[in-house]
């Protein structure tokens, strides 16, 4: 099948066509033309007004439920819900049940997401079961198609497990994950440990649980060599020492989530559990350092965080509530609030290649692999917009510009009606 995008003003700063608009024509999976204007000759056209093309983009943390949790989500609505979302490529968690720890688990997302047209990259637990104490078949997952090994929102309480697995990962390029939080300071908060949880007598999480396990693991990072991704950090100091440690030529990447970069504590004076996320919304000077890091690249990568929850598990008090909000459908809206277009898009093109995901260009030759979307004036982002199973969203209520139109890879195609 071939499909002629009409008019799309292209929107990628390495590409001699960005900021123009053109007639992109793909053909066996490849653009095979470029130009002001190519002639539709019965092909299958995408004419819409406002029409924009990037490349495609990254979520480098999401999650499904399939297997053991298809009441949240299953792989294959899920996969629709990002290629609806504007997502080609899907870094997607391990927090399923059972967890997936074993090659057999690798290959059957593998299998389960064949027919999905995004991109699903599994990564597979850290430990046996996520349960801390026995590292997975780190190796034997790679080889099925792991593209990082995370025990999603636990920490890894044994250092010595860390410092195994950064020296033994290096035989096979392996890229482990670490959370950036210590339990034991922790001590079952449920929100940041600040004004608010004072004032209303709510068990905080402090920032000093997350700096003190980032140090940690960056002094055995240093010792140790290796790859290591730091997920969803949240504070001011995580960036300066994350920082620190780039500085010195150390193999260190991060992340920030969406609505650590959009909200701050104060959302949850009214205990609303939308809001209840881990790491925990911090303060405003917080997310300012958050947002200062993305803008010089200290932060690697904005991610969705998209986890969902059944409305049972999250329709609760404060206290007994999940951690999670659903992300991948307000995503592009929010970015677009908080940046200008072509940094937004740069956030949501960046870190592929800290997972091996192949880089894609917008040139004649390439296969396609493109993210439509229009900048559509500011809207109210409402259950409307919600394509997941379930609903869980912390940006019902705001106001955001922007919306994602669809995806192509190769010779398939997902676009909004």
């Amino acid at each position: 099948m071939s499909i002629i995008l009409k008019s799309a003003k292209v929107i990628n700063a390495e590409s001699k066509y960005h900021g123009t608009k053109q007639d992109i024509l793909i053909s066996k999976g490849k653009i095979s033309k470029i130009e002001k204007l190519i002639p539709s000759n019965g092909l299958m056209e995408i004419n819409i007004k406002d029409l924009h093309v990037s490349l495609g983009w990254l979520d480098s943390s999401v999650s499904f439920g399939e297997p053991g949790y298809e009441e949240r989500e299953t792989i294959i609505n899920g996969g629709n819900v990002a290629g609806r979302s504007g997502f080609t490529e899907l870094v997607l968690n391990s927090n399923t049940k059972p967890v997936i720890d074993t090659q057999a688990d690798i290959s059957f997302i593998k299998s389960k997401s064949e027919n999905i047209i995004s991109n699903i990259h599994p990564v597979g637990a850290f430990t046996m079961s996520s349960n801390s104490k026995e590292l997975a078949e780190l190796y034997d997952m790679k080889k099925s198609g792991a593209v990082a090994f995370y025990d999603y929102k636990k920490p890894i309480s044994n250092p010595n497990l860390l410092k195994t697995a950064l020296l033994y990962s290096q035989s096979f390029d392996g890229l482990i994950m670490s959370f950036p939080q210590n339990n034991l300071i922790s001590n079952g908060g449920v929100i940041n440990e600040g004004l608010v949880s004072t004032s209303y007598g709510v068990k905080g999480i402090p920032v000093l649980s997350e700096e003190i396990q980032i140090s940690r693991d960056l002094k055995i990072l240093e010792y140790t060599g290796g790859k290591l991704h730091i997920p969803t950090i949240s504070c001011k100091s995580s960036v300066d020492l994350i920082r620190q440690a780039k500085n010195k030529g150390m193999k260190v990447s991060c992340s920030v989530a969406m609505h650590n970069l959009f909200f701050n504590e104060e959302k949850l004076t009214d205990f609303d559990t939308r809001f209840k996320v881990l790491p925990p919304i911090r303060t405003e000077l917080d997310r300012k350092a958050l947002l200062k890091g993305v803008e010089d690249g200290t932060i690697d990568m904005v991610t969705s965080d998209h986890s969902p929850i059944d409305i049972d598990r999250k329709k609760m008090d404060i206290n007994n509530a999940e951690y999670g909000t659903i992300g991948l459908e307000s995503f592009f809206g929010a970015l677009l609030t908080l940046f200008d277009l072509n940094r937004t898009i740069q956030i949501l093109t960046s870190g592929k290649s800290i997972f091996g995901i192949n880089e894609s260009k917008i040139e004649v030759g390439s296969y396609a692999n493109l993210s439509l979307f229009t900048l559509e004036k500011e809207y109210l982002f409402s259950k409307s917009n919600i394509l997941s199973k379930s609903k869980n969203s912390a940006f019902l209520g705001t106001k955001m510009k922007g919306k994602p139109l669809g995806i192509i890879i190769k010779e398939k195609h997902l676009i909004n009606e």
